[in-house]
């Protein structure tokens, strides 16, 4: 007879975090069906400015956020990195926030796309198009900028491709769910854990922070 595994449940991750989640995808989605399907300049640079609204927000929400939100909770040196990939056959069970390797991914995407969004923010098409920064530019600059925000959508792809990837391959292989804690905000993990439910995070604090990332770009664009 199989003996079932307890489990309790935690909480993991703040609303603010599952909202900027969510709201990233969206946009991201956005601002690629909008270039590659709609063709359409100015829909992809009002995705591109909410993005970087989002990054801002995720920065200073790695600081002050909920405790599993902040980036010191699991930003890991390569040496934790490399020893967690040696040892991850031997891992069992469900891990408590990001792993080393999530974490590695999870600053690559975010390092991605604050490139692409910034990169944007200096582009024309020499035509109809004129991002708010252009005027500060050569036009040399301005070349190799559009070049690295050709370059690094490759790379964007490819991230979304792996981080894909990663939830199909601990959902059906190593059977955990990653999907729903971002949704509920809670997680089923053993119940011998020690108690690790996150703190902080208010929604009214959320609020402030994504009010001063959104005005910051906003001045970006409209001030600058």
């Amino acid at each position: 007879m199989t003996e079932t595994k307890k489990t309790r449940r935690i909480k993991l991750w703040d609303l603010p975090l599952r909202l900027f989640h969510w709201a990233l995808l969206i946009c991201v989605a956005g601002a690629i069906a909008s270039i590659e399907i709609g063709e359409n300049v100015e829909v992809h640079q009002y995705f591109g400015y909410a993005i970087l609204s989002l990054l801002i927000f995720r920065v200073i929400w790695g600081v002050v956020g909920g405790s599993h939100a902040r980036f010191v909770s699991f930003i890991r040196g390569p040496g934790t990195v490399l020893d967690y990939l040696k040892r991850m056959k031997e891992h069992k069970g469900p891990s408590i926030g990001h792993n080393p390797l999530g974490a590695l991914s999870v600053l690559g995407m975010l390092a991605a796309l604050f490139v692409q969004a910034t990169s944007g923010l200096f582009l024309t098409d020499e035509i109809m198009f004129e991002a708010p920064l252009f005027k500060y530019i050569s036009g040399a600059t301005a070349s190799l900028l559009a070049e690295i925000h050709e370059i690094n959508a490759a790379i964007i792809f490819t991230l979304i491709g792996l981080h894909l990837a990663a939830i199909l391959f601990y959902r059906f292989i190593k059977r955990e769910n990653l999907i729903t804690p971002m949704v509920t905000g809670n997680k089923e993990v053993p119940a011998e854990l020690p108690d690790q439910d996150a703190s902080g995070g208010s929604a009214w604090l959320g609020l402030l922070v994504f009010g001063v990332a959104a005005g910051t770009v906003w001045f970006i664009i409209n001030k600058l």
